[in-house]
């Protein structure tokens, strides 16, 4: 081998954000391979290929390497935001692509999150702040807002509970049957649990 081939062949140092997003995207897949119980910053570091030393500059344990890399997983895999003009339509589209994709990842971070209860304390309510801070809805508000552009709803007045319901029951249907929601149920959920609600605080009602 010439050293020409040598150089070529040698792993390029990463640094930075480049370092970060590859600890951070074997995290999660240690998660999804092993388990929260199996996971450790060892194991995470063989399948980053670095040292153990540089996982623990950055995280002092597992938990918060944990949270983050579920986070660095939800900011790189978004779930498309529909337009459809149209808020119910929109709902509905956007209720069966996170059905549909994030179905094992809820059932997923489900199991972590009763792991990280355990060693944290944290509730599942806890960690989901530690996700999304104070915006329970996300991205997925987008489509509030957009609507409120429309005159369909009025966010000065609908209290966030109600938006969010529609999310809480998909989430809790994919924890109960660990599938994807139908699409009868998902019509129900948009069309006779939340419309209702919703119209008691549009601009007219």
């Amino acid at each position: 081998m010439t050293t020409e081939d040598a150089v070529t062949d040698a792993p390029r140092r990463r640094r930075g954000r480049e370092l970060e997003h590859a600890l951070l995207e074997a995290a999660w897949a240690e998660l999804a391979d092993a388990g929260l119980a199996r996971l450790t910053m060892e194991s995470v570091a063989v399948r980053a290929r670095t040292g153990v030393a540089v996982l623990y500059r950055r995280w002092p344990n597992k938990e918060d390497l944990v949270v983050d890399a579920i986070r660095h997983y939800l900011e790189t895999h978004p779930v498309t935001i529909p337009d459809t003009g149209n808020l119910r339509e929109d709902l509905r589209v956007l209720l069966t692509d996170s059905s549909d994709t994030r179905a094992e990842l809820i059932t997923l971070v489900g199991a972590i999150f009763a792991g990280l209860h355990d060693s944290t304390g944290l509730t599942p309510a806890g960690i989901r702040h530690e996700l999304l801070g104070r915006n329970r809805l996300g991205r997925s508000n987008i489509v509030f807002e957009r609507a409120h552009e429309r005159g369909e709803i009025d966010l000065d007045r609908i209290p966030r509970e109600i938006l969010t319901v529609p999310f809480d029951l998909i989430r809790h249907e994919i924890f109960m049957t660990l599938e994807p929601v139908a699409p009868e149920r998902i019509a129900t959920i948009v069309d006779d649990i939340f419309w209702p609600l919703a119209e008691r605080y549009s601009r007219g009602g």
